[in-house]
């Protein structure tokens, strides 16, 4: 068992991307945002799969956009471009599945 905390960063700085976990076939990364931060738009060779704990972050995909919130996943495939952009002060779990 491994326990991995993932406390809010956000008091202490800006924008925070951190690699929390890596397993054989995944990748798991912690990102906080404040409302307002962007991440630019890029890509990833693995699967991807999107779970915001707290707040709302828009993605651009592939151009189109799409609001993800606590009730909702975004998946991505391998490759397809993306950026964010958090509409409020967000808590976003990535995960990267190799395929």
């Amino acid at each position: 068992m491994n326990l991995i905390d993932t406390k809010n960063q956000l008091t202490e700085k800006k924008k925070h991307v951190e690699k929390v976990a890596n397993v054989d076939n995944a990748t798991f990364m912690n990102i906080q945002l404040r409302a307002g931060e962007e991440v630019a738009e890029h890509d990833a060779n693995k699967e991807v799969f999107i779970i915001v704990r707290k707040g709302k972050v828009r993605f651009i995909v592939e151009g189109k956009s799409v609001d993800v919130t606590p009730d909702n996943v975004l998946h991505m495939v391998p490759l397809e471009r993306h950026s964010l952009h958090a509409v409020e002060d967000s808590d976003v779990l990535v995960i990267q599945v190799k395929p």
